[in-house]
Formats: C-alpha cells, structure tokens, sequence
C-alpha cells in the first residue's frame, strides 16, 4: 500500500495587504478612538454598530469597481445565492441602516461609527486592504449647518488628539459650484464633463500648468509618456482655471472669486451663497481661516458629493523614504450625500458626514513624536517555589487589587535567570521575589529593574553600592513599596 503523503504545514505569514498589531499600537489607537468617540458625543452624536457584512445589493454603484460583484470589495455568494461583502466604508452601510430603521429613529438622525473597514485593491507602502476608520454623519439636516458642525467638530476633534493649531487646516468647497462652472464652459457632453472632472482631480499633482495642458492637447509627465487633453480651448478652459486658483486667505474675496468664475449659473450661485453661508457660521464660533478655510482647490470626492465637501491636511513637513521634505498631507474628509438614501426610499434624504483616517492620523502623531513611547509592562512576581504557586497569586492579587498591573510568572520556575530575562522582555518595571529564607523572615525582595538597567549600563561600583536596585521590605509593605518605585519612574 502506498505512503500517503503528508499535508504541507501552512506558512505563518499574513495575507498579501494586511498586518499584525502589537501592544503599543493597539493601545494607542483604542486610546485614539476613545477620544475621538468623546468629542463626537459632545457634540450629540449616538453611537451605531452595524454589522461588517452587507449584501452586495445594498452597496450598490458605491462599490469602488463595478465590473463585478468582487471587484474592489472581499464579497462570497450565499447559499441562497445572494452575495455579500465585507464593508468597505462605514457610509454605505449607514444609509441602509436608516433606511431600514427610519419609522424608528430620530429626524435628523446623528450617528458615529467607527472600526475596521476592508478593500479588495491593490496594497502598497502604508497601503493595506484592512484599515480603520472613524466616521460621524447627520441624516435628515438640509441646512449648511450642519456641514458647518462637521467642519468645527473635525477641528475640535484633530486638536482633542494631539494635532496643535497651525499644524493642520481643514479646507472647504462645494460640488455645486463645481457644477457651475461646468455650465459657464458650456460642455453639453457626458464624456467630456467627466474628462473635465477627471483633469480637475489631477490639480493637486500638476498644478496650474498641468490641467491647463490636460483640458487643451494634452501633456508629458514625469515618465516622458504622452498624455492626451479634453481638447478644449483656452477660452472654455478659463473657467476651470479661473475656479481651482480663486483661494485666498478672506473667505470675501475667495467667494468674489467664484461668482466671477461660474458667470450666471444659477446652481453655481447656489453653490456660493452656501459657502458664504458656512463661513459666517464657522466665523461666528471662532473657527477662523487658520483653521478652516473657503478653498476651491480641494477636489476630492467632487464625483461623489453633492454639496459642500471638506478635507482635513496636516500642514507640518515630514521627510519620506528618500530624505525629501513633504507636507504630510490628508487625514480626513467628507461633505454633502443627499442620494444615497434615495436608493433605498425612493425620496431624496439629505446627508452630510465626515471620515477620519485612524491608521493615517496615528502615524502622523508618531511622526511627530507625540505617542509611539513604550509601555510599561507589568510588575512580574517570580516563583521561587511551585508548590507556593497560591502564595504568589495572593500577592499578585494585592497589587492588581491596588490598581498595579502584574502578574505571576507562569513558565518554567526552574531557572530562575529565565524569569528575569522574561520580565525584561516585558519591559516590566519591578520584578517580586520571595523564597524560603524570605518566607522565614516575612520579608520579600522588591527589585527596581529600570534603575538596574541604568546602573548596569555605566554606574561605577560606588555608584551601584549608594544605589541599591533591590529592596529588602517587610511583607506588608509589598504593595507600598511597589508604589513607590512605580511613582518614580512615572
């Protein structure tokens, strides 16, 4: 009879796009969240839960490729058939929850949710296909307002975190006024429009000169390649340019800027009274133009948004991969989505949301200095005995019970050089000894490991006599003197 072959073992690695998080960036980004979830309930938001699976149906043309239902997203069919996907945003999934609960829930309705979110794209340097996000949206509100307390809470909420005034600007725009300028070039062609949109998204890329090239004949880039234009001329040109350059620090003379870009258009006027709107409310609470901004140059997501739209950049310089000196750039962004819920009732419900980068604002804190320090590790209560394994877990008890993190050490008691490797690599502060002559002396040893590590690195030998690292303490005062050492490593 032949041998069967053995099943090859499975290789230990994560899945191409994704990664592993360890203590340190754990903690910090739950600490993130806590925060960020703080301000947003000041502000009146209730938190939602919705599941991390939704019908592929329910997604809908949001999905971000259509070809097929797993194009973009991870999605499986069913055994009823039905497909169904991991969410790939947490706005989808908001608006089928409200069409499903409207008759139940309040009008405007306030919601924030936050958690991972997964996309079946192509991953690359920073890029994963798991990431998290940390949303907050009102659904039901009409007026600018609420636009305009999404942009103060955005502020509020950067610098709760730890992003100082001057080190970010939130800048705002409007599809509407996008629209008009649409109309004052007189492009009565989807395809061209869309050329249009797709040319004004390059601008922060190629600046001035490169979309006036990409709306005429075309362009060379970086590569040398040839790129073809819209093929327009510089006279219906002119109003794109004349709307993406009309930012200026007074939100008058922005505004100024924009009536003259969109000539007559009725809906681009619209468009700019809504601005003038959001900036006299934003002005009225104090949030100046150090912070937000009237700015036309911000187009992202003007395909998708149907009103006002926001964007969140750090403003500070950071070094990339090659040594260069680069602003560290977007960290958030939403605006105005009345049509989603519209696939769901039928009726237009107006919408507006804002979507922060967890992963992306963390690293930009780490970037900065401000988080990325160890954590300390818990106190370990070595085990001289193991028959005395009750004696050790009363004494870990006493200190978890005073608010110390600890623990007993559970591998093998044998060597006991072993135990203090282990509680260096838990980068634990204090390590807890008690054996037989302790036990007869009611005593116990309480050694200081940090100061240890200090001593041991460059201490002479008088320095290490005139400070000790190891205590001798009575048993009672072993939660005490813990304190102590704790207290002044803090």
């Amino acid at each position: 009879m032949a041998k069967q072959k053995k099943a090859p073992r499975p290789k230990a690695q994560t899945p191409k796009g994704f990664r592993d998080y360890f203590g340190t960036e754990v903690l910090e980004r739950t600490e993130m969240l806590r925060t960020i979830a703080e301000v947003y309930h000041q502000y009146g938001f209730d938190a939602l839960e919705s599941s991390a699976v939704e019908t592929v149906e329910a997604l809908g043309k949001f999905l971000p490729d259509v070809d097929r239902p797993n194009e973009g997203v991870f999605a499986w069919q069913d055994e009823d058939d039905a497909w169904m996907a991991l969410r790939y945003d947490l706005t989808a999934p908001l608006a089928r929850v409200y069409a499903q609960h409207r008759n139940d829930l309040p009008l405007p309705y306030r919601r924030y949710a936050m958690g991972p979110v997964w996309r079946n794209e192509k991953p690359g340097p920073g890029r994963y296909r798991q990431f998290y996000q940390c949303d907050a949206d009102t659904v039901g509100a009409a007026s600018v307002a609420a636009d305009a307390e999404i942009c103060a809470m955005l502020s509020d909420t950067l610098e709760k975190v730890g992003i100082p005034r001057g080190d970010y600007l939130i800048r705002v725009n409007n599809r509407k006024v996008l629209n008009g300028v649409l109309e004052a070039m007189g492009l009565s062609d989807d395809d061209q429009r869309d050329a249009v949109l797709r040319t004004i998204d390059k601008f922060d890329k190629v600046g001035e000169a490169g979309v006036r090239e990409l709306l005429g004949k075309g362009r060379l880039d970086a590569s040398g390649a040839y790129i073809d234009g819209v093929g327009l001329s510089a006279d219906q040109a002119e109003p794109v340019l004349a709307f993406l350059t009309s930012g200026r620090l007074e939100a008058s003379e922005t505004l100024a800027n924009l009536r003259d870009a969109i000539g007559g258009s009725t809906v681009g006027l619209a468009g700019v009274a809504e601005l003038e709107q959001i900036a006299e409310l934003l002005d009225a609470q104090g949030y100046g133009a150090q912070r937000i901004m009237i700015d036309p140059s911000v187009v992202r997501g003007l395909g998708y948004y149907t009103g006002p739209v926001f964007e969140a950049e750090l403003t500070f310089e950071i070094f990339d991969e090659k040594g260069r000196k680069r602003q560290f750039g977007s960290v958030a962004g939403g605006g105005r989505y009345d049509d989603l819920v519209k696939r769901f009732t039928g009726q237009e419900v107006p919408a507006t949301g804002v979507s922060i980068g967890v992963d992306r604002l963390l690293a930009a804190l780490r970037e900065k200095g401000r988080i990325g320090g160890k954590i300390q590790g818990p106190v370990v209560v070595t085990v001289m005995d193991k028959a005395r394994m009750a004696d050790y877990q009363a004494m870990v008890a006493e200190l978890r019970n005073a608010g110390i993190r600890a623990e007993v050490y559970l591998g093998n008691p044998k060597n006991f050089g072993n135990q203090l490797k282990y509680a260096d690599k838990r980068e634990s502060p204090v390590a807890v000894i008690e054996g037989g002559d302790e036990l007869e002396k009611g005593v116990v040893q309480i050694k200081d490991l940090i100061l240890g590590a200090k001593l041991a690195e460059n201490a002479s030998l008088e320095e290490w006599k005139e400070r000790p690292s190891q205590y001798e303490v009575p048993r009672g005062d072993l939660v005490a003197k813990v304190r102590e050492i704790l207290d002044l490593h803090e």
